[in-house]
C-alpha cells in the first residue's frame, strides 16, 4: 500500500545518501531518462559504474512513493572537466577548490515536482560545506536542465566544444557556476 497523506496526496519527495543497494533502481531509472532525454548522450557500458566514477565524493537519490526518482552525484575535477578550468581563470582560485555537480537526473515519471531542485539544492550545500564552488556542465541542447540551473542562480560561464573520446565527434556543451 502506497503512503498517503491525511489529504490524500503522496509525501513530498526526499532527498537521502545513495547506498549500493540503490545503483539497480537508479540504473533503471537513468535507462528510462537515455530512452526519453538522449541523457547520458552516450549510453556507458557499465551505467552503475558510470554513476559511480572515481573522482566520486557523494551521491543522493530523491525518493518519492518509495522508489528511486531522481540522482545526483559531486565529484571532483577531472582532466578535461571544462567548467573548473573556466571558474578558476574566471576567479584566480586553484581548479581543485571546485566540486562538479553530475549525474543529475529525475525519472521521467517524477518530473514536475521539484525534485531536481532537491537534488542540486542536496549538491550545492555538500560541496559549500567543503568549502569548494560548485561547477557542471551540460550538453547545450539540454535547455530544461539549462532553465533549471539558470532558476537556481547558476551562472552561465561560457559554451565550448568538448569530444568524449578519440572516436568521438566535439559535443557543444555549456558550462556554469553556481552563485555565490
Amino acid at each position: 500500500m502506497k503512503s498517503e497523506s491525511v489529504t490524500g496526496e503522496s509525501p513530498a519527495p526526499s532527498v537521502r545518501q545513495r547506498s549500493d543497494r540503490d545503483l539497480d533502481e537508479c540504473v533503471r531509472a537513468l535507462a528510462e531518462v537515455h530512452e526519453r532525454d538522449g541523457y547520458p548522450v552516450i549510453w556507458p557500458p557499465s551505467p552503475g559504474d558510470w554513476l559511480s566514477p572515481p573522482s566520486l565524493i557523494a551521491a543522493w537519490v530523491a525518493e518519492s512513493d518509495g522508489r528511486v526518482a531522481g540522482h545526483v552525484g559531486l565529484c571532483a575535477s577531472e582532466a578535461g572537466d571544462a567548467a573548473p578550468g573556466l571558474w578558476s581563470a574566471r576567479t584566480g582560485t586553484a581548479v581543485d577548490a571546485t566540486a562538479v555537480v553530475s549525474r543529475l537526473f529525475v525519472a521521467p515519471w517524477a518530473r514536475g515536482h521539484g525534485i531536481g531542485a532537491l537534488l542540486m539544492g542536496r549538491a550545492v550545500g555538500e560541496a559549500r560545506d567543503r568549502g569548494l564552488h560548485p561547477v557542471l556542465d551540460l550538453v547545450a541542447t539540454d535547455t530544461a536542465a539549462a532553465a533549471l540551473y539558470e532558476r537556481l542562480g547558476w551562472r552561465l560561464l561560457a559554451t565550448v566544444e568538448q569530444r568524449w573520446g578519440e572516436d568521438q565527434s566535439p559535443v557543444t556543451i555549456r558550462c556554469y557556476a553556481a552563485g555565490s
